[in-house]
């Protein structure tokens, strides 16, 4: 599996800007009950849906806790994964073994056919789903250990 642990911090866009002289770049600024984050998105980051981002919007951006990080405050990470996030729906993202375990052991994952899987870039995909980076959109849960689900959509990040 990838070296990558992604932490979930969800929250409104308070501020977008530029960084610095880098118009490749953005500063989102996003607020929740534990304050003020950063967010630096880049060209490496994966904006799901090539969604606008915009104050007021309900987001949700993923950073990979195993790079380091500038000691400021507020903190600021580079996102690996953002987009808008529905209220009502839970998103995952992470690695999944062959069984459609996360790599946590948090999430177990039920494929039906009615389940929505596509690629990065909107493709249908049509492989198994083992062994990949997937952006979860599910509603419920079990309350088992791992929590099983079956997923609205799945995004495979190839």
């Amino acid at each position: 599996m990838a070296d990558m642990k992604l932490v979930p911090v969800t929250g409104i866009v308070q501020n977008i800007t530029s960084m610095r002289d880098n118009c490749c770049e953005l500063l989102v600024s996003i607020r929740n009950a534990d304050g003020i984050t950063n967010f630096v998105v880049g060209p490496d980051s994966y904006v799901i849906n090539e969604v606008r981002l915009r104050p007021g919007m309900n987001v949700i951006a993923f950073y990979d806790a195993n790079l380091a990080i500038p000691l400021i405050f507020p903190p600021q990470y580079r996102a690996v994964i953002i987009g808008r996030k529905n209220p009502s729906e839970n998103m995952y993202a992470g690695y999944f073994d062959e069984s459609l375990t996360s790599e946590d052991g948090s999430l177990k994952l039920n494929m039906t056919r009615t389940t929505d899987v596509v690629t990065s870039n909107g493709q249908h995909f049509n492989c198994d789903l083992g062994g990949r980076l997937l952006i979860v959109y599910y509603s419920a849960s079990t309350r088992s250990i791992p929590a099983q689900t079956t997923p609205r959509r799945v995004i495979v990040l190839c």
